[in-house]
């Protein structure tokens, strides 16, 4: 391997077979080298004297200058002029033997492709990332983050359920809430939080999480912006939420760790046949397994430090926050706005805005700004809606509340002849004639209860009870006329129901 590089011991035992005689074929094989990397090895040995009897070998210094960096420097002097472009290269993703085939191809190299290699691999050593390990004190902070959990089977249908697990992570004793879930919403984040709080006893003065949406809505280095249900949790609660720049897990790396080892010790060869049954397995794991190990920062068991940590914790409020969801919503042209595909109605005066949802295990708050705007109880059921008519429109709440029972009351007060008239309509089996029944009982606003009546009469009497015949008899003052005689009605029914379009048998009510 004529390009390997050696260490200096490797360089130094090299020269001490050199001059014990050893063969280059034996040399190479003992030291896993080539013989040419030998003989050039020992060209500069001779050169310098090193493999005379009784000469010192010079130190590393020495070996380095004239072994190790000579022909690497040679090699790299072609390089140097390319040196720039390469690295523009090598920082956009460009691989090794690329970059080789393009500086040969483009400007002529005639450097090795090692040569490019060993290059490009010095600028990745100067590139590690030098870190600091955190240090917390007790009941300073906790750790919070979701890992992939197992896997169930649905008893009813017999299919895989996909949980999560949630973890929280004491940073100073490490110990641990965890607790399997089906979803990372923001009511199974705060949930969880609460059921945590209640595990340790008090609430650590800091939660440090990752930019998770049921967390964090807009992730960002400088200003994260925070669930609004969130905020109001750590305000309840009394911590504070620090959340980790995006893309940068370590600084979270404890519960980063504590996910790993939950899902590596306790998740794998056991049995659970339901979340119930899962989540009590996994806290025992936690007290019996987790708790009582021998940490292999702290070399100790976080059990024990739990006891000092726990007495400097917040106590947890004797009334803590209600677990309640902030969402942006729209109100739609129908008056109502969908969260969780439920819908809630809301005054349409706001049809369009941008309005906020907080919704709780047991109510749902609409909010313009922060004015409250509708409350209503909380739908669990898919589908479902809840609507208050006075958040409708005046034609749609006049069309909703006049309905065939207010028609009917109203057409009593008025009098026989209307009621006959407006229970027909509501009893036809073919069309819906409720809009006609609250058209002919507005009548009277404009011409009387006893003006009304009489045209309901004359309407029964010529065959023809629609809205229109009615409003006509009344627009040309005709209600009083005396009635026809029977042998002139077909004559005197045209000027109603032009030609008896819409004449329809009523022998029921003249009756």
């Amino acid at each position: 391997m004529s390009n390997r590089r050696f260490e200096m011991y490797q360089y130094r035992q090299i020269l001490i077979q050199l001059r014990l005689g050893d063969s280059l074929r034996s040399i190479g094989r003992t030291r896993d080298a080539d013989r040419k990397t030998i003989k050039r090895i020992q060209i500069v040995a001779e050169q310098q004297g090193w493999l005379n009897p009784g000469f010192e070998l010079p130190d590393d210094s020495v070996l380095a200058r004239f072994l190790d960096s000579k022909q690497s420097a040679n090699q790299l002097q072609k390089l140097l002029p390319y040196k720039a472009l390469v690295e523009t290269w090598h920082r956009q993703g460009v691989q090794a033997s690329t970059i080789h085939a393009a500086l040969g191809r483009q400007h002529s190299y005639k450097g090795s492709y090692n040569t490019v290699q060993r290059f490009i691999k010095s600028l990745k050593d100067k590139q590690h990332e030098v870190t600091t390990i955190l240090d917390f004190k007790p009941g300073e902070c906790a750790q919070v983050d979701f890992g992939a959990g197992p896997k169930l089977i649905d008893v009813t249908t017999g299919e895989e359920i996909k949980t999560w697990i949630f973890v929280m992570v004491l940073a100073w004793s490490r110990h641990m809430y965890a607790e399997v879930v089906l979803n990372q919403t923001v009511q199974t984040w705060l949930s969880c939080h609460r059921h945590a709080f209640e595990w340790f006893g008090g609430v650590p003065k800091k939660m440090i999480i990752d930019n998770a949406k049921c967390a964090i809505t807009k992730a960002c280095y400088y200003d994260p912006v925070v669930q609004r249900g969130y905020s109001d949790y750590a305000e309840g609660y009394g911590f504070i939420i620090s959340a980790c720049p995006p893309r940068e897990p370590k600084k979270k790396g404890r519960v980063e760790s504590g996910v790993k080892y939950v899902k590596n010790n306790f998740v794998p060869l056991r049995v659970f046949r339901h979340l119930v049954d899962a989540n009590q397995q996994l806290k025992t794991w936690v007290l019996e397994t987790a708790g009582n190990r021998i940490h292999g920062t702290t070399r100790e068991k976080p059990l024990t430090l739990f006891e000092t940590e726990r007495e400097l914790f917040n106590p947890i409020p004797a009334t803590p926050p209600e677990c309640a969801v902030w969402a942006k919503v729209t109100l739609h042209g129908d008056c109502h706005v969908m969260f969780e595909k439920c819908r809630y109605s809301a005054s349409y005066k706001l049809v369009g805005e941008l309005l906020w949802l907080r919704a709780s295990d047991t109510t749902v708050r609409i909010y313009q700004e922060h004015t409250l705007v509708a409350i209503h109880p909380r739908l669990m059921r898919p589908g479902s809606k809840n609507t208050l008519d006075e958040h409708l429109p005046p034609n749609a709440t006049a069309y909703a509340m006049k309905d065939s029972a207010w028609c009917l009351k109203q057409a009593i007060r008025i009098g026989t002849h209307c009621y006959h008239v407006i229970e027909h309509l509501l009893t036809d089996s073919v069309v819906d004639y409720l809009r006609a029944a609250q058209g002919i009982v507005g009548l009277q606003k404009k011409y009387g209860a006893e003006r009304l009546e009489a045209a309901c009469l004359r309407a029964v009497a010529f065959q023809s009870i629609h809205y229109k015949t009615i409003k006509s008899i009344l627009q040309a003052g005709a209600e009083y006329k005396p009635l026809p005689e029977e042998e002139a009605f077909d004559a005197l029914a045209e000027t109603y129901t032009g030609q008896g379009r819409f004449c329809r048998n009523i022998s029921k009510l003249t009756q």
